[in-house]
Parts: C-alpha cells; sequence; structure tokens
C-alpha cells in the first residue's frame, strides 16, 4: 500500500539520483520552487499533503525517470533499503557533446540531425539513451527557468515527437533553439518559449533544417 511518507521519501529519492535537491527537482520540473519542501508536505491542520499526480508526471518528464523507476522508489520491504536508503547508481555511458553556440555552424550534423563530423567532446549520462543520442550543453539565460548555464541536454533525433514535447530545432539560417513543440503542420511549426521573456516562433517547414526531441537533462 502507497503511504504518505514512501511517496515524499521516493520524490528525495529521485532528487538525490540526478544531484538535485528537492527544491532543484521541483524547479527542473517547471514547479514552484518550494513544492516539495518540508513545510508543504502537511496542511496547516497537521493533515498529510499528497503530491498532485501532475506534479509527479512533471519531475518524471524532467528527470526522464520512467514509471516504474518511481515505483521501485516508492516499493516497500526490499526496495525500501536499495532504492530510498541507498539509490542505486544508475549506469552510465559517453555520447557526444557540443554546445549550442557550435551546433548552429555546419559539419556537425547530418540531415537528419544525428551527430556527424569531428569536435565534439564526450560526456557521460544515465544509461538510457540511444547509441545516436547527444548532448548540448546550455548556454546563456534564454532557457531559463527551465534549463540554466551549464546544464546539458540530451537529444533523440530518433525518438518520436509529440505536441508539448520540449525539443531542439535547427533552422536552415544555423539558428539552434530549445523550445516546446506547440503545432506542426505541412507548411509550419509553432514553438514555445521556455523563457517567457522570449516570443513563441512560428517557422515555415522549409526553414527547418531538423527538430530532435530534448529526452533527458542534466546539471
Amino acid at each position: 500500500m502507497l503511504s504518505h511518507d514512501r511517496v515524499w521519501a521516493a520524490i528525495d529519492a529521485l532528487a538525490d539520483r540526478y544531484s538535485l535537491s528537492a527544491s532543484g527537482l521541483a524547479k527542473r520540473a517547471g514547479l514552484d520552487s518550494t513544492a516539495f519542501n518540508k513545510s508543504k508536505r502537511q496542511s496547516a491542520d497537521g493533515r498529510p499533503r499528497w503530491p498532485s499526480t501532475e506534479s509527479l508526471a512533471k519531475i518524471m518528464e524532467a528527470t526522464g525517470a520512467s514509471l516504474d523507476e518511481f515505483i521501485a522508489l516508492v516499493e516497500p520491504g526490499r526496495g525500501r533499503s536499495r532504492a530510498l536508503d541507498r539509490p542505486l547508481p544508475a549506469q552510465r555511458s559517453s555520447v557526444p557533446l557540443i554546445g549550442f553556440a557550435q551546433a548552429g555552424a555546419g559539419g556537425f550534423f547530418d540531415d537528419a540531425g544525428f551527430p556527424a563530423g569531428h569536435g565534439w567532446d564526450l560526456v557521460e549520462i544515465p544509461d538510457r539513451s540511444s547509441d545516436s543520442a547527444y548532448a548540448l550543453g546550455v548556454q546563456g539565460d534564454s532557457m531559463l527557468p527551465l534549463y540554466r548555464d551549464g546544464d546539458v541536454l540530451i537529444v533523440e533525433p530518433g525518438a518520436s515527437i509529440r505536441k508539448g514535447d520540449r525539443v531542439v530545432v535547427k533552422t536552415t539560417f544555423g539558428e539552434v533553439m530549445a523550445k516546446v513543440l506547440a503545432k506542426r503542420t505541412s507548411k509550419q511549426v509553432e514553438l514555445l518559449s521556455l523563457n517567457a521573456e522570449h516570443q513563441p516562433r512560428v517557422i515555415p517547414i522549409t526553414q527547418v533544417e531538423w527538430m530532435a526531441r530534448i529526452v533527458w537533462a542534466s546539471q
């Protein structure tokens, strides 16, 4: 049976597994930074306050954790000693890494958005990505509050993309950007900005060189 304490402990363990504080996990998921504070886990009259299913969905999306992974953290008995007290270290693999500024230059990608050419560094990530995955290093503050300068975004060129997914888009003009896919038609793509200070973009499909889904992010 699920218990209030175990669900919150699982959230703490998930944050720890991805080297985040509870506050950092909340911010990464686009929630208020205090959403997972200890003081928010009980109401004013002392009754247990449960995290919403929307909050759980957002933290799993932000970390790339699967539902099975989260349930394993909540699992009692053997799951407690393994997943909560001593979170299992994730297996790691290396993927190519370049910065967003470099990504706009020619020679780093093929026509489908897969990594190509030379000049890539390597970065280690939890082993949940395909062989074609690569990493883009965030530079500047244009992607706040979700992604900060120095964060690493893992991109899967072959992953299916749906409305609401966070994506990296490269235009035929060499511009590379991280956005949220709002709509895609045969004529254009509509993109929402991660930073509220930046306006949405509508780009003719003829100007989209490639678009790939962001599947994971790490500090």
